[in-house]
């Protein structure tokens, strides 16, 4: 194994023991409320965009409420966004007017995350957008993503940009954030495309700054790649900059995420809890409880982590639907959280009524389906000490039915009624011999 990859193991560990953490889309575009990418989708300008900026005021924003609702679900780590492709940032840059000090907010919105995270225990992540559609020197004109992409009147300005003043921006802001709020746990940058990648942020002299300055520190992969495109994370030699875990994005990997050697890559599934990530008051299609739940068990059953968004409002609010998912997503979590937690992919083949978590001896089967007759766990006869019902440690027998003389190298148990004790999700724990 290359030394970074042997490094990237190392300092994913814990990581790979959370499983579950909260990603945060907030900024002035939750004022127009509809998403994050408002100002892309409609070609806004600056100007067009500068009343956002002069009335965001979230007055009843209360981040010990979210840190206390994401304890609650059992989430570990948040990553907040301190600055979106608009520009804006959250926190008190020196180097830029536009930050949430110069808005009614007039405070340090990043600094009052961190603190009230870190007092629930939670890991603190920041997320950073490498796009910038409000600094003078970002590309606009010829930049698919631009507002002001192909707009005639931006031409003649691309000629006096100079790229390298809005690097120095960027690496002198990743610079403060990683300096002014103590310890942090995840940098999470977002994201490269077409000719912006890899050294055109550059890259390598970037992630020694961030190395240097937060050691233990885990950097995703948009230095060199996006939702759609992994970079050289899953190669036997990735860049230099090519990240600590692969981040897909509104997706579940099907085989979850292995190199060309066949070796996992640390990786976290970020999802939306409805279809934006930004604010977005038409917004009303969220997922269940349910499907948060199943979705971080297959995460965890590919060895791989969560990142659940929420999008709070103008107001500061986090979405009362989903305050409410979250709060069912967690009263699950408390009950049966050991089969999460420090668990990864079992090598036992998928079975047709759930799924398969493992923490060594443990194997946690996700039950989700009730079916007709006894549950079958294939090649498990005869290897299993003990069975409980995880979200009571009660005990549950494994017995061979006396019809079952042709599968001998099947396991069975039986809830003794028609029903699972949990429609979400059964989980019985399975101690090994």
């Amino acid at each position: 194994m290359s030394d970074l990859r042997q490094a990237r193991a190392e300092r994913t560990v814990q990581f790979r023991k959370d499983r579950f953490g909260m990603f945060i889309h907030w900024g002035i575009y939750s004022i127009p409320a509809r998403g994050e990418w408002v100002r892309s989708q409609e070609r806004i300008s600056n100007e067009e965009y500068q009343p956002f900026f002069e009335e965001f005021d979230p007055y009843e924003y209360d981040p010990k409420a979210w840190a206390r609702l994401a304890r609650e679900a059992g989430m570990k780590y948040a990553v907040l966004t301190t600055k979106h492709h608009d520009g804006f940032c959250l926190f008190d840059s020196k180097l830029t007017d536009y930050k949430a000090t110069n808005t009614p907010a007039g405070r340090d919105l990043v600094r009052e995350y961190v603190d009230a995270f870190r007092a629930e225990g939670l890991k603190i992540g920041f997320y950073y957008s490498l796009l910038d559609w409000h600094h003078p020197d970002y590309p606009a004109f010829a930049d698919r993503h631009h507002p002001m992409r192909g707009n005639e009147s931006v031409r003649e300005q691309e000629k006096d940009k100079d790229f390298s003043r809005y690097l120095a921006y960027l690496h002198g802001q990743v610079r403060e954030l990683l300096t002014n709020y103590g310890k942090i746990d995840i940098i999470w940058f977002d994201f490269s495309y077409d000719e912006m990648k890899g050294e055109k942020w550059e890259a390598t002299k970037l992630v020694k700054m961030v190395r240097e300055l937060q050691p233990g520190i885990i950097i995703d992969n948009r230095l060199e790649g996006s939702g759609d495109a992994v970079g050289s994370i899953k190669t036997a030699n990735p860049a230099f900059y090519a990240g600590d875990f692969d981040g897909p994005e509104q997706i579940i990997p099907p085989e979850g995420v292995v190199d060309v050697l066949g070796d996992p890559v640390p990786w976290e599934a970020c999802l939306t809890l409805n279809d934006n990530w930004g604010y977005t008051a038409k917004d009303h299609n969220y997922k269940t409880a349910e499907q948060v739940v199943r979705g971080i068990v297959e995460c965890v059953s590919k060895n791989g982590n969560i990142l659940l968004n929420v999008g709070p409002d103008a107001r500061g609010n986090i979405p009362e639907e989903s305050v409410a998912i979250l709060k069912q997503v967690g009263k699950w979590m408390q009950k049966n959280g050991r089969s999460i937690y420090g668990c990864s992919r079992c090598e036992l083949e998928k079975p047709e009524w759930g799924r398969y978590t493992q923490n060594g001896k443990y194997i946690y089967a996700h039950i989700y389906e009730r079916g007709i007759g006894p549950t079958a766990f294939k090649g498990l006869a005869g290897k299993i000490k003990k069975a409980r019902l995880l979200s009571d440690n009660s005990e549950i027998k494994v017995e061979k039915p006396w019809n079952a003389g042709e599968y001998s190298d099947y396991a069975f148990i039986n809830f003794g009624s028609t029903t699972l004790p949990d429609p979400i999700d059964t989980v019985v724990e399975l101690e090994l011999k």
